[in-house]
């Protein structure tokens, strides 16, 4: 799903793009953005899932938030956000609080993500609703918060196959301009094994990428475009740049 998701966010392919990773968990996801080659923050509200995350050695900054009570990011900080699995939680409400209610959340939420987003970008969300109502009630307070974008449904014929993303635009929605065109779902028919076209790809580009250079290896260029944006980001102790910084490494016998 985190494959499919970057496949909607539409990012330039030779840029070093900085993404929000919304509830992210242990880093799963996380750990296919640094494959990737993303630089990336990701943001969840379960202390002891950020603490897998911290003890698997994930490359993205970690932060404890709440995302119905908002977002504290300055302005135009990232390239792309992307969220598995999480959207749907802001629709319970914990107590009788107006500020608990699922539309105050959507709309804080919506609202400090649009600011956190540069312009243009995308966000897409892989979510489980529960009815149409659900929907209408998500992306109403997405667009109220300056959001343009809708539904995606993967494989619409199949229970076991079907997703739904929300793709949302803030500008030109990321890829250059003209690219507001809300993107078509994946059709196809489901194997016996659950599997479906997209996955039965990812498998076949992991067999040719098995014994070759990862997509996710970096060079030299891209070491010192993140260390220097490590370095805009106030981070402490990154490394001085170097004669060896991305130098090959000979193999030792």
């Amino acid at each position: 799903m985190t494959y499919r998701a970057l496949e909607l966010l539409n990012l330039p392919p030779d840029e070093l793009s900085f993404l929000l990773d919304i509830g992210c968990g242990s880093g799963l996801s996380g750990e296919i953005l640094d494959e990737e080659g993303y630089i990336w923050a990701g943001v969840d509200i379960a202390p002891s899932m950020l603490e897998v995350a911290l003890e698997r050695e994930v490359e993205g900054d970690l932060f404890l938030q709440d995302i119905g009570q908002g977002f504290g990011f300055r302005p135009g900080s990232f390239d792309g956000a992307i969220s598995i699995s999480v959207l749907q939680w802001l629709l319970n409400a914990e107590t009788s609080h107006p500020t608990s209610s699922p539309p105050h959340r959507l709309s804080r939420f919506f609202t400090t993500l649009h600011s956190a987003l540069r312009n243009p970008s995308r966000a897409v969300f892989q979510f489980y609703p529960s009815s149409d109502d659900q929907i209408q009630l998500i992306t109403s307070a997405a667009q109220k918060a300056g959001f343009g974008g809708g539904v995606v449904v993967d494989y619409p014929n199949s229970n076991k196959a079907r997703k739904v993303f929300l793709v949302l635009f803030v500008g030109g929605g990321g890829g250059g301009a003209g690219h507001q065109q809300v993107p078509e779902g994946l059709q196809g028919e489901e194997r016996e094994d659950g599997k479906v076209m997209f996955e039965r790809r990812r498998e076949r580009e992991a067999k040719r990428e098995k014994g070759g250079k990862r997509k996710g290896v970096k060079d030299k260029d891209w070491i010192l475009k993140k260390k220097e944006l490590y370095r805009q980001r106030g981070k402490e102790g990154v490394p001085r740049d170097s004669k060896f910084t991305g130098r090959k490494r000979r193999a030792v016998f």
